[in-house]
């Protein structure tokens, strides 16, 4: 039996043309951009232990980004490595949107300092934005270290060499360069103990195991408030924000010493631009609200404004700078 050839008028073949052509683009379209994002929930690869200064940013963000977003942006505390191993994870996540990764100072340090990484935060990430920038503080246990600032920490460290210990957050952590850096500038010696993480350190300082830290203000400043801890001076150019009473390192003898801890937030290399674009966008409002320009005060960080091009850009000079420290030190991993 021969079957009749379909009589179809020219309206409907072009409309069935065009459909067939729409179907094509769509197949080729990234999964991404052919829903809204985000659909589901998503994870933050936070690549150090709870408890230290990348969480004191990473969770108050995560709450007011979930709120924007519609969609929990979970917190995945991957420690281990000097940040390193949590970075790897990162750098191999799907580029769907739905993986993103708080970096800080250790992952431009890092290069220097291991020989052969799994990542290069370079190639395999696409820089979002600038989190937080905090200057780094030199604290001690007030029961182990009765000096009162830096005059008096530098003779006390000096009158026992190599007797004091400062905790790190691992070897080639920015509180091991920071206490290598102040070591050369001060030409003082101090016995370096690192942790997994800038939590557990932080947790031996305050009881009694090691006697100080060079750590990022933001995971110190509840312990300085609380009197855990005694914070001897700033790091930095100017007094930090919401701690008027913290001289810097200047104002007490050592012009030279400046050392910030910044965080930063990257997505996997390939993940769609308009996913990135937006993620920015959030992140731009979530940072500008006054829940955290308030919180940020509270631990001693101003709110960043740098975005894509221009962090990438900073990330690379921060990475040359410490190079060159590295480098000056012949600082080794222990």
């Amino acid at each position: 039996m021969t079957q009749k050839p379909l009589n179809l008028s020219r309206r409907h073949a072009l409309g069935l043309t065009s459909l067939g052509l729409l179907g094509t683009l769509a197949i080729g379209l990234p999964a991404a951009a052919q829903t809204a994002w985000p659909t589901k929930p998503m994870t933050l690869v936070v690549p150090f232990p709870a408890g230290g200064g990348t969480d004191a940013f990473a969770r108050p963000l995560s709450a007011v980004l979930s709120k924007q977003l519609g969609q929990q942006l979970i917190i995945d505390n991957k420690g281990g490595a000097g940040g390193n191993l949590g970075a790897t994870v990162a750098s191999k996540a799907a580029p769907d949107g739905y993986t993103w990764f708080m970096g800080a100072v250790h992952h431009a340090i890092a290069p220097s300092i291991y020989p052969k990484l799994d990542y290069s935060l370079t190639n395999d990430f696409i820089p979002i934005a600038l989190i937080s920038n905090v200057p780094q503080v030199i604290v001690v246990n007030p029961q182990k270290v009765a000096a009162k600032d830096l005059k008096e920490l530098l003779a006390y460290i000096r009158s026992k060499p190599g007797q004091l210990t400062y905790g790190s957050a691992g070897n080639g952590s920015s509180h091991h360069l920071a206490g290598e850096l102040f070591k050369m500038q001060t030409k003082t010696f101090i016995t370096h103990i690192p942790y997994r993480g800038a939590g557990p350190a932080l947790q031996d300082l305050m009881g009694g195991q090691i006697d100080m830290m060079f750590d990022g203000l933001g995971s110190s400043a509840t312990h300085i408030k609380s009197g855990r801890l005694r914070a001897i001076a700033v790091a930095g150019d100017k007094r930090a924000p919401g701690f008027p009473d913290i001289p810097t390192a200047a104002e007490s003898g050592v012009p030279t010493y400046k050392v910030a801890t910044w965080y930063g937030l990257w997505a996997p290399k390939g993940t769609p631009k308009e996913v990135v674009d937006k993620m920015a966008a959030e992140l731009k409002t979530a940072l500008g609200s006054p829940e955290l320009k308030t919180a940020w005060n509270s631990i001693g960080s101003e709110t960043p404004t740098m975005t894509g091009k221009e962090f990438g850009d900073f990330v690379a000079a921060e990475t040359k700078r410490w190079a060159d420290v590295v480098k000056a030190g012949n600082i080794k991993l222990e």
